[in-house]
């Protein structure tokens, strides 16, 4: 059997250290022809020793960089939409942060590839988009996040149309049990300790004000065709169940796992196959003694009902909101806003937006842009 080529976008981030991982797990089943990474070159050069890729991309681009990468024969130097469009790649795994996965997105879903996609807001900003040049040109978007790949695995042998509704789950993050006013005084610290999942810094704050789980939502839009208004958010603080799909004749199903990234990973390198894999934890039903739920209080989480707002006005909405998160989120950890000012950014940003509602690739790009620097300006104010 051919082995599959792989594009890492985002190698030397907890998704594509975890995506290695499986490649490491499965010998003979996968052939990685290029890898990316940020400013982590140290680590980017020990992957690309040990995977031999044909192609490297880091964003930092000074002459060591790329003789480091590059030198004595090794892989050459490619740009990321060429690494994402190119025939020896088969899936292309998105786990950029951002709006810098667009054009590698486009590109690879142009070149009819598939893309474990693992970058939020890609589907986010651009969601219309994205599905229309897979439909167009044959390309696939598979899921990487555990909801997402649990309602995928949920749908396989499924019509669209037998669908009632998606429920989401959210395990609430580290702050679930505090009160509203304990959390205008938590920390950046406290908000990096994830109780379920190991995860990226801006991943892991996301999920502590479920920001995360109102972009969910928009991306089950997307995925799965399926209106907002029929997507529900469930806490479920063991994070065991990964999602739920309830169809019309009161059928319900769940998919339940170890909080682990690489069964999800591994699942839409492989799709339709299920390899066996000594990598990934089992789960033990026998040590599971409950399993709690609850509804999120939308007073506690205003990210997520902002977020949600976001997704319902649509248009560029979404775009401006994801881009503004982002800002929030890196000034939230540098320590220049309160963890409560991530929302009040949000808010703002909101009310200021002056959206399109049928945007072209230009316009959600500005909105990018223009809330980024509304965000800037937002924090240089509150400082």
């Amino acid at each position: 059997m051919k082995p599959i080529g792989l594009a890492i976008l985002g190698s030397t981030g907890s998704i594509g250290r975890q995506t290695l991982q499986v490649v490491e797990s499965l010998p003979g089943r996968f052939n990685v022809v290029a890898l990316s990474a940020g400013g982590n070159v140290t680590l980017l050069e020990e992957q690309a020793r040990a995977f031999k890729p044909n192609m490297v991309y880091a964003t930092r681009q000074d002459d060591y960089v790329r003789d480091t990468l590059t030198g004595r024969g090794r892989a050459r130097w490619a740009e990321l939409d060429e690494m994402a469009a190119d025939p020896r790649v088969d899936v292309v795994v998105l786990a950029t942060v951002g709006a810098a996965g667009l054009g590698p997105a486009l590109a690879a879903l142009r070149a009819g590839k598939a893309i474990a996609l693992a970058n939020k807001e890609v589907l986010v900003m651009a969601g219309q988009l994205l599905v229309e040049e897979a439909r167009q040109h044959g390309g696939e978007l598979r899921p990487v996040d555990s909801e997402h790949s649990a309602i995928w695995q949920c749908l396989w042998g499924e019509s669209n149309d037998a669908i009632s509704r998606i429920i989401l789950t959210a395990s609430g993050g580290p702050f679930r049990d505090m009160s509203i006013d304990e959390l205008s005084r938590v920390t950046a610290e406290q908000a990096l300790k994830h109780p379920n999942w190991e995860m990226g810094k801006k991943i892991t704050v996301d999920s502590a004000t479920l920001v995360n789980k109102g972009l969910e939502c928009i991306e089950a839009r997307w995925l799965f065709d399926v209106p907002l208004e029929r997507i529900d958010v469930l806490l479920h603080r063991e994070s065991i169940i990964h999602s739920m799909v309830e169809f019309r004749d009161g059928s319900i199903k769940a998919q339940l796992g170890v909080p682990d990234m690489r069964l999800p990973i591994q699942c839409a390198l492989t799709y339709p196959e299920r390899l066996a894999s000594d990598a990934i934890p089992k789960l033990d039903l026998n040590l599971m003694s409950t399993l709690n739920f609850g509804v999120p209080s939308l007073r506690k989480y205003r990210c997520l009902a902002l977020t949600i707002q976001a997704g319902r006005k649509g248009g560029t909405y979404p775009a401006a909101l994801a881009a503004a998160d982002e800002v929030a989120v890196q000034h939230f950890l540098g320590g220049y806003i309160r963890f409560t000012d991530i929302a009040n950014v949000l808010e703002d940003v909101l009310s200021a937006h002056n959206g399109v509602s049928d945007p072209e690739l230009d316009d959600l790009l500005a909105a990018d842009a223009w809330a980024r620097e509304y965000a800037e300006d937002w924090v240089k104010a509150k400082a």
